[in-house]
């Protein structure tokens, strides 16, 4: 007496076909979904083919820093020679100048 009518077991077998189907289909989008994740990236990546130059490195930075200072201290020690050269001039030129007077005082 529980058992079910033909008309129930045909109407329980499209109900399922019916899940199974959505499913199926759903698993067949994510399937796609998928490849053309896939897909993307590769015709992005070839769509941009032109190179960026990267940038420096951190030797790089640091050589650079080693120029700067090393040209720095150049800069400094000629500066200094240039002083020291500008004060023997200008002490040559006072004795010069006392000699000369002294030469036309006629001593």
């Amino acid at each position: 007496m529980n058992e079910p009518s033909p008309l129930d077991k045909a109407e329980a077998a499209v109900r399922e076909a019916s899940v199974d189907t959505a499913a199926v289909q759903l698993a067949f989008a994510a399937m796609e979904l998928a490849k053309m994740a896939q897909q993307q990236p590769a015709v992005q990546q070839q769509a941009c083919s032109h190179q960026t130059k990267q940038g420096r490195g951190a030797g790089e930075w640091l050589a650079i820093a080693c120029a700067v200072c090393v040209g720095g201290v150049g800069i400094a020690f000629a500066s200094i020679a240039i002083a020291i050269g500008g004060m023997s001039v200008a002490i040559l030129a006072l004795v010069v100048r006392s000699m000369w007077r002294d030469v036309q005082k006629g001593r």
